[in-house]
């Protein structure tokens, strides 16, 4: 199927992630939509970074201010990648309609189920980002209210402009463009979460069905050849797997480590918030944004994790297909579909570290101990 075709028919797994690019002509579409949304965001971020250099408002906004620069930051960049590596995104979104067809044309009724169950769960982890997204852009916007000064949602320095005044409409004028560009922002960064995990979801529910299969060998009431070539096309499926998740690997990896980075950095700057807020609307504030950069953070780290282990159940699901009443031939080619499962898929960060539940929480424990250490200086 071509990109083309691709671009007029949805998959049902990527609820409305796809279309939100598609909008935003990320993917599929090549507009001046994409201009709008990543011009003025690549400004601001610039400005924010030097209005944190020449800043002289008081602490707790300069911390703001930088958790804001560095998510800008992360945000540009999912949209420079998108840009940059579309064709990619395509192709690679291509090969998974193609297997997702696949499995749709399934006459097995549990294959069916498995499908029922991965689109659901994407869908809904989907429908859960965009509203914390939301709740975060509505935090960007009425933070202000809350403190003692008059600033900016999110700091910019604006040569010979002072717009803090009373008396000028500057401070209005940008507030109101800034509260506009944060959902734009946010239109950037959740479908781009929402992209990566229906990724790692669909290579789940590829593994699932790799298992199903080969607990069900014991099933088939032919010849051993039959049941051989059945193996044989449980390998070629295996194979598939494999390249499935190397693709997403040389898409993302690199963003991986970026935003491993950027999610430490974000969250010692939140806790730091945390400990010098001064109203309790500030304190609400800033454990929203927590819960937002740490939700989808774990939501990542969450499928990847149970993308590796689901990769290493296949052998498992191997072993329980009742090989030893097959004869030498068949337990072999087994053997060797098993041999390959021992080694288990995972999402790479930097293209070294695997990506699961561990690696986060390491990261927490550094994280943790900074905090510690915060508190006792400024608490």
């Amino acid at each position: 199927m071509d990109v083309k075709t691709m671009a007029t028919v949805e998959m049902p797994i990527f609820g409305n992630t796809l279309k939100l690019m598609k909008f935003w002509s990320y993917l599929y579409v090549h507009n001046w939509r994409r201009y709008v949304a990543m011009t003025p965001y690549t400004l601001i971020n610039i400005t924010q970074y030097v209005d944190i250099y020449l800043s002289t408002e008081p602490l707790d906004f300069v911390i703001r201010n930088v958790y804001l620069a560095v998510l800008f930051t992360n945000t540009v960049v999912r949209g420079v990648l998108l840009c940059v590596q579309r064709g990619s995104y395509e192709r690679f979104i291509a090969i998974i309609k193609d297997y997702y067809i696949e499995l749709l044309q399934s006459t097995d009724p549990h294959i069916d189920q498995l499908v029922k169950e991965a689109t659901r769960l994407s869908i809904t982890i989907g429908r859960i980002n965009l509203l914390m997204g939301t709740c975060t852009c509505i935090g960007f916007v009425t933070y202000p209210l809350f403190g003692s000064e008059r600033v900016l949602p999110y700091g910019m320095y604006l040569f010979g402009i002072e717009e803090y005044k009373y008396a000028s409409p500057y401070y209005e004028f940008f507030f109101a463009v800034q509260a506009i560009m944060a959902p734009m922002g946010c239109c950037m960064y959740i479908p781009y979460t929402n992209l990566v995990v229906t990724f790692t979801l669909f290579a789940i529910l590829m593994c699932r069905v790799l298992q199903h299969k080969l607990r069900t060998l014991e099933k088939l009431r032919g010849s051993s050849l039959e049941v051989r070539q059945e193996i044989i096309g449980c390998i070629r499926y295996q194979l598939k797997l494999a390249g499935l998740v190397e693709g997403m690997n040389s898409l993302n990896t690199h963003l991986h480590l970026v935003e491993f980075l950027c999610f430490g950095a974000m969250l010692c700057v939140l806790l730091f918030s945390l400990i010098i807020a001064q109203t309790i609307g500030q304190t609400v504030i800033v454990l929203a944004y927590m819960v937002m950069i740490f939700a989808n953070s774990v939501v990542l780290y969450y499928v990847a994790n149970e993308l590796y282990f689901q990769s290493f159940y296949i052998s498992i699901a191997a072993y329980e297909s009742n090989w030893m009443d097959f004869d030498v031939d068949t337990q072999k080619t087994l053997k060797f579909l098993i041999m390959r499962s021992q080694k288990p898929l995972a999402i790479l960060v930097g293209g070294v570290y695997p990506m699961n539940l561990r690696m986060l929480q390491s990261l927490l424990n550094v994280i943790y101990s900074f905090f510690t250490l915060l508190r006792r200086i400024y608490g």
